[in-house]
């Protein structure tokens, strides 16, 4: 498996680094998935170049190709104006509308102060929901005051938690066993779903 990191932090270093790195380890070492970072700061030029000319560059190709093909994503955001970055919204307008449909997916922002909190479910839940990903229920965001606060390791391994166990769901291709409960059988809903299916 695959797990692809999108971070749009500007500075060296980063909080917002920082929190897709730790909200990686928390899913990693779940799953046998193998992690990329995908830094936007790197990229800036060419998502400008590719709004103007229509064609990516070559980095921005494989930053593309690598979040279409991945099994699951962290994307993570600082907070502008109360909402996403400018150049994280920009990589995804860029990316192919359909390339998220049905992909597990990690919600995360860093800001400066607690009040931006609501940007999770009022600007990145929406915009994923509208790009057809599977958005785990858990969003972390973290505040200046956060970092070496009570909770914040909580909600990271909460959310890597949920993030390993839809990657590994949506990911198996062996069915699940029919499950004996003594008197009857209870066959999964998936299972029935398909034999259902004209092709079955």
């Amino acid at each position: 498996m695959k797990l692809v990191v999108v971070t749009a932090g500007l500075s060296v270093p980063s909080s917002t680094r920082l929190l897709a790195d730790r909200l990686a380890l928390a899913t990693a070492g779940r799953t046998s998935a193998e992690v990329q970072v995908v830094e936007l700061r790197e990229l800036a030029v060419e998502i400008a170049h590719n709004f103007t000319s229509g064609f990516p560059g070559r980095e921005l190709s494989a930053a593309l190709d690598a979040v279409t093909q991945a099994d699951g994503l962290i994307v993570v955001t600082p907070v502008f104006g109360a909402s996403y970055s400018g150049l994280f919204k920009s990589f995804f307008d860029v990316l192919d509308k359909d390339a998220l449909t049905g992909k597990p997916m990690l919600i995360a922002a860093t800001g400066g102060t607690a009040r931006h909190s609501l940007v999770l479910d009022h600007a990145l839940r929406p915009l994923f929901s509208y790009l057809r990903a599977v958005v785990v229920p858990t969003g972390v965001y973290a505040a200046s005051e956060d970092w070496g606060a009570e909770g914040l390791d909580e909600r990271i391994e909460r959310a890597g938690e949920q993030l390993a166990a839809l990657m590994s769901g949506l990911s198996a291709k062996v069915p699940r066993p029919v499950v004996s409960t003594g008197d009857f059988e209870v066959i999964p809903f998936e299972q029935q779903l398909a034999a259902l299916r004209p092709d079955a």
